[in-house]
């Protein structure tokens, strides 16, 4: 008769029996409770495991390698209508348009000064002195020198229309009395100019002067 052998039980792993863990990952390992399945809960729904909740971003604080953002600039409120009429004009006219306007100021002068005081020649007189002081004063800073030249080439051309003569010989007579009599005007007039330009002047010089001062060298 034929005995059969019965093997000895082998220590391991059986099939299908998950084979433990050792005692090292088994500490790390936390055991979370199984929830009881839901009535009416489908099983493809009890596989899915809880979405976790994303972690709030921290905003990075400025350290000594990344500098903190320096806020923007406040924009300056523009410039209401009435504040811009009440702020007095301040042109800055070159050579030729300081020429320009002193002479076209003059000629409607003249023009006025003929239809309202019967071509006055002191009138006209005190009438260019508040224009050679504007002409001091708006002409740009490059261009200072041509102030007190295009003065009196102005007031000539005023008299034009001041000067009365049946001919054109008798206009140029009129014209050269008109400048030798209204002389200590046009003299006047042009004094001012050169006087206020010469301020203008050393005031631009003493202003670079101490801007060199102040500006650090450039090996610096």
């Amino acid at each position: 008769m034929e005995q059969h052998r019965t093997r000895p039980p082998q220590p391991g792993p059986r099939h299908g029996v998950p084979a433990p863990l050792p005692p090292q990952a088994a500490r790390g390992r936390v055991r979370t409770p199984r929830q009881p399945p839901q009535v009416g809960q489908s099983p493809q729904a009890r596989q899915i495991p809880p979405v976790r909740q994303a972690r709030p971003v921290r905003q990075r604080r400025a350290g000594p390698d990344r500098p903190a953002r320096t806020p923007a600039p406040a924009r300056r409120p523009a410039s209401s209508p009435v504040q811009a009429i009440r702020r007095p004009p301040n042109p800055r006219l070159t050579g030729l348009g300081c020429g320009l306007f002193c002479a076209a100021v003059m000629l409607v002068l003249a023009l006025l000064d003929r239809l309202l005081f019967g071509a006055s020649q002191l009138v006209y007189g005190v009438l260019f002195l508040p224009v050679c002081v504007l002409t001091a004063f708006w002409v740009r800073r490059g261009d200072l020198v041509s102030a007190p030249i295009v003065v009196p080439i102005a007031f000539m051309l005023g008299l034009l229309p001041l000067a009365e003569g049946d001919g054109l010989g008798a206009r140029l007579m009129a014209l050269f009395t008109a400048l030798a009599t209204q002389a200590g005007w046009l003299y006047g007039g042009t004094l001012l100019t050169g006087s206020i330009v010469t301020v203008r002047k050393l005031r631009l010089m003493a202003q670079r002067a101490t801007a060199a001062r102040v500006r650090p060298p450039a090996g610096a």
